[in-house]
């Protein structure tokens, strides 16, 4: 059919660089963002054409990250729990209910479904370079919330949450990001079909201010995915450390073909009986890589018996290859692991700048809008 965008006909995946990010214009709406990480959620909405005024960030490694990549921004490097609502107004030179979009992405560890995850729920626990409690940030975040009254708000976190035990705390936190003044809806990406060659399953909370008669509304998925081979081929620089020859990983990789998914767990059911080795894949050249995890290089290239390099990772999470990651490897690892892929949060951003922001500031909306 003419005009329709399919798999074999879509368009080249490149993503800009950073000096091109910089350079597109203003339109014209602004966003804090919190837990802001290395810069991912932030990088999209500059993607997008928003001006991101204020971020913040606690671990020490990924503010590194920040700075690197937006020396010009305002980062508040404090726990989150000792900033004000009117703190972050007074910095940015806005009042109440002026802030177009508040940003975040809260520590989502303690809702994985990895491991026995509700046995560290109210409790201090590891995380990344800090010991801390996680998970109960999101109640951090929705105080920030009620005390801003932005026109949106964007919340991201793990599918974990909405699975198993986790589903109370999932409606706790709808419940109260709608007695901010919200309407508020919960809905379930993934990545993979909005611009990013990785499979990675997000929640994406959204809330439009009860005055603004207006309902989220998400980006719908694109009629394509980009594969490994859209996205690495030709990618250079250093490669990771290769598997140790004669290892278990070494005999699993070799193992792990198309024929059972590339994953690792199922080579080893069929060399070993049982299953083992979860999260780690070898990558198939005509697929979007797998989840990209914060605490385990389990990713493997197709062709090499390694791990993928960091310029690869940076192009499976659709950052930017000049885009600067500090620190040590798997540090480096950690915040492209953490992060969430900005191409996916420019189509984020740009849906609700069109369907909400713009709809509400050209006062077309006298009619609730069905997202």
């Amino acid at each position: 059919m003419s005009g329709v965008v399919t798999q074999s006909n879509r368009p080249q995946y490149i993503v800009p660089t950073m000096a091109e990010i910089a350079d597109l214009p203003w339109n014209g709406f602004q966003v804090a963002s919190t837990f802001s990480g290395g810069g991912g959620s932030c990088l999209g909405y500059r993607m997008a054409g928003f001006k991101v005024v204020w971020a913040n960030e606690f671990i020490p490694a990924a503010q590194a990250t920040y700075k690197a990549n937006h020396p010009d921004s305002f980062l508040d490097t404090r726990d989150i729990r000792k900033i004000t609502p009117e703190e972050i107004l007074q910095t940015v030179g806005l009042t109440v209910g002026d802030l177009d979009i508040f940003d975040g992405s809260p520590p989502c560890a303690a809702f994985s479904t990895i491991g026995q995850r509700e046995k560290s729920w109210g409790k201090v626990k590891r995380y990344s370079d800090s010991a801390q409690r996680v998970d109960d940030l999101f109640f951090e975040y929705s105080r920030l919330l009620k005390g801003l009254q932005p026109k949106v708000f964007i919340a991201e976190n793990v599918s974990g949450l909405i699975k198993g035990k986790a589903k109370g705390y999932f409606i706790e936190i709808l419940n109260e990001l709608a007695a901010c003044g919200y309407r508020v809806k919960a809905k379930l990406l993934d990545a993979s079909w909005l611009g990013v060659p990785q499979s990675r399953e997000r929640i994406i909370f959204m809330g439009v201010r009860n005055d603004l008669r207006l309902d989220p509304v998400y980006p719908k998925p694109l009629r394509y995915r980009y594969t490994l081979t859209d996205a690495i081929v030709g990618c250079e620089g250093f490669p990771s450390t290769p598997l140790k020859p004669g290892s278990k990983l070494h005999t699993l990789y070799h193992h792990a073909t198309p024929e059972v998914g590339g994953r690792f767990e199922d080579a080893y059911k069929k060399l070993y009986g049982k299953l083992s080795y979860f999260n780690y894949s070898r990558g198939l050249w005509d697929r979007p890589a797998r989840t990209v995890v914060q605490g385990s290089q389990c990713l493997m290239h197709p062709d090499e018996a390694r791990s993928y390099s960091i310029p690869e990772l940076k192009r499976l999470c659709s950052f930017p290859d000049d885009f600067k990651l500090e620190g040590s490897f798997p540090q480096q690892w950690e915040r492209l692991g953490r992060s969430v892929p900005p191409v996916m949060m420019a189509h984020i951003a740009k849906t609700v700048q069109k369907e909400i922001l713009e709809v509400w500031k050209s006062g077309t909306a006298s009619t609730p809008v069905v997202g």
